[in-house]
């Protein structure tokens, strides 16, 4: 066996994106300098455990960290998929973190994936997981990946800082390649729904938030509906929180998310009292989530902006043909994720503002993936 050659990157941004575009284009990568000169140098507790499930989904992938976490050696494996797997996320993020990645990577495996995740389900600063339900699992039917199959089903609802919570994520293989899209014709808003949600506190929460959020949509269309999520005992939890995430659906099937949750901050429990972060109260938990939400409206685009860097991957995934999207303004995450889309899958966008609508609409050759890991039948 030959030597190995691996791409040295450096520095600890975008780690994840780094590590699931190396592990579906096969290319081992040496990442250096991770926080050097951080008061807590190295990857962080939600990093290692990323790389903990990239070994539980696929075979023969190899991990090197040296002793003081500041240097990583990758070499990827076969993404197996399977069923029945089981992965704890840890407490220092959200299972939306690492939700994102594994979707792509569970539709290139050898057999498609259900894994049961445990960890914090809702939290302000990754997307919630009915975000991923409502919104991420429907933009993935764009681009041909099969509806059956396909599902995020939520056991127990689990908010900062004490986790609880349980999802099981189940998709499927794509049989061979994505299928490429031409997808620019964002649409009128037709209707919003939603969903709020209370975990060891009082249900009025709840009816307080919609409340508020219905109290700014109503002025301007008639299909508002918010549903409530109450949870009590096991399946709300370790932790006192409430929350909402609200999904705008559009005339030509877009769908554009917010969402937020209220709890208190991760950190010491030994922390002053003064030095927790000020709890916001649901009426203005509800019109600060409708103004949000407002805004990813007016920006325009077919997706809202957490969800430009997923566009971007399944574009550059697809075969080689022409896809072509449109989207709001480019945010700092979706223009690091074309950087490294031509950095490990050699994919270029042609992107065009037009200043009219505000709006940038992106081009580009697919770097034709197939799935060559699942079982020819």
């Amino acid at each position: 066996m030959g030597k190995i050659s691996y791409m040295k990157l450096k520095g600890s941004q975008n780690l994840r994106q780094r590590l699931l575009l190396s592990t579906l284009s096969s290319t081992p990568i040496l990442i250096e300098e991770i926080r050097a000169d951080a008061t807590w140098p190295g990857l962080l507790p939600h990093e290692v455990s990323f790389l903990r499930l990239l070994e539980t989904v696929s075979d023969d992938c190899h991990v090197e960290i040296n002793e003081t976490g500041t240097k990583l050696k990758y070499k990827p494996g076969i993404v197996m998929g399977g069923r029945h797997l089981e992965h704890d996320c840890g407490l220092s993020r959200s299972i939306g973190y690492f939700l994102e990645p594994l979707i792509v990577l569970g539709l290139f495996g050898k057999k498609s994936l259900s894994i049961r995740l445990k960890g914090i389900t809702n939290d302000s600063k990754d997307p919630s997981v009915d975000t991923f339900r409502s919104t991420t699992l429907p933009l993935l039917k764009r681009f041909g990946v099969p509806s059956e199959g396909l599902e995020l089903k939520i056991e127990s609802r689990g908010v900062a800082p004490k986790g609880g919570g349980e999802v099981i994520l189940s998709v499927p293989i794509v049989h061979n390649s994505l299928k490429a899209a031409t997808w620019t014709d964002e649409g009128m808003v037709k209707r919003i729904r939603g969903i709020s949600f209370s975990t060891r506190v009082s249900v009025q929460f709840e009816n307080t938030m919609i409340h508020a959020a219905r109290g700014i949509f109503n002025r301007l269309l008639p299909d508002v509906h918010i549903f409530t999520d109450h949870k009590a005992g096991a399946q709300a939890g370790n932790s006192p929180g409430y929350g909402i995430s609200l999904v705008a659906e559009t005339t030509s099937g877009c769908f554009l998310s917010v969402d937020t949750t209220i709890s208190y901050a991760r950190g010491d429990d030994e922390m002053d009292v003064d030095e927790k972060k000020e709890l916001m109260p649901p009426e203005e938990v509800g019109e600060q989530i409708a103004s949000l939400l407002l805004g990813e409206i007016e920006q325009g685009g077919v997706v809202d902006s957490t969800h430009q860097g997923l566009l971007f991957i399944l574009c550059a995934l697809c075969p080689q043909d022409v896809s072509k999207v449109r989207v709001g303004k480019l945010v700092p995450y979706g223009i690091e994720t074309l950087r490294n889309i031509r950095d490990f899958l050699g994919v270029k966008f042609v992107i065009k503002p037009e200043p009219k609508t505000g709006t940038v609409e992106l081009k580009c050759i697919g770097c034709g993936l197939k799935n060559l890991s699942r079982k020819l039948s």
